[in-house]
């Protein structure tokens, strides 16, 4: 004696379990921003060094004017300067890159994802494949930035090296009452 209910509970579960499946790989695709790993076509690496990294992770994406031509591969320590050096890979799409543009970490939004922003400079000689962006900007650390304004009275000195208007809030002898608060 087989009920209905027996068969109708079994593909509600599978159908329950496909669509969990399937919201994984949705998952998976949108964490990797549709990228396993391989690229649509060739790429080539340049490296470049900053004295602070901010939250800047392994596969962070490299931008030009917002567009992504690349991604961060690699994050390492040089032992002698204690520099980070990052190592990225660029599309070869985007070769010819000046010589003379400039990397600095920004941050998407306030709470964001870190990524490498490219400001591209107008020298006629491109970066080559393995060369050093050698103009670079650190990462601004604003819990850093907002605690020495918060707790340091806004920075060194704020107070003295703020000096008064000439005059401010006193009156000359010959001045009158009308002439109060109005500058000269």
């Amino acid at each position: 004696m087989t009920s209905a209910r027996g068969p109708r509970l079994e593909l509600a579960v599978g159908a329950f379990l496909l669509l969990a499946l399937a919201s994984l790989l949705v998952l998976a695709i949108a964490s990797t921003n549709g990228q396993f790993g391989f690229s649509r076509g060739g790429t080539y690496d340049l490296t470049a060094r900053f004295s602070n990294l901010g939250q800047l992770r392994p596969n962070a994406p490299v931008k030009v004017g917002g567009v992504t031509i690349g991604r961060v591969t690699g994050i390492d320590l040089d032992p002698v300067r204690f520099d980070s050096i990052v190592s990225m890979k660029i599309e070869d799409r985007f070769n010819e890159i000046p010589a003379d543009t400039s990397a600095a970490i920004l941050t998407g939004g306030l709470l964001g994802e870190s990524y490498i922003g490219l400001s591209v400079g107008g020298d006629l000689e491109v970066l080559q494949p393995g060369e050093e962006i050698a103009f670079t900007s650190p990462a601004v650390d604003l819990m850093q930035m907002v605690g020495k304004y918060m707790f340091g009275g806004g920075g060194e000195g704020a107070d003295a090296a703020t000096p008064a208007a000439p005059g401010a809030g006193t009156a000359s002898p010959d001045a009158s009452p009308s002439d109060e608060g109005v500058l000269p």
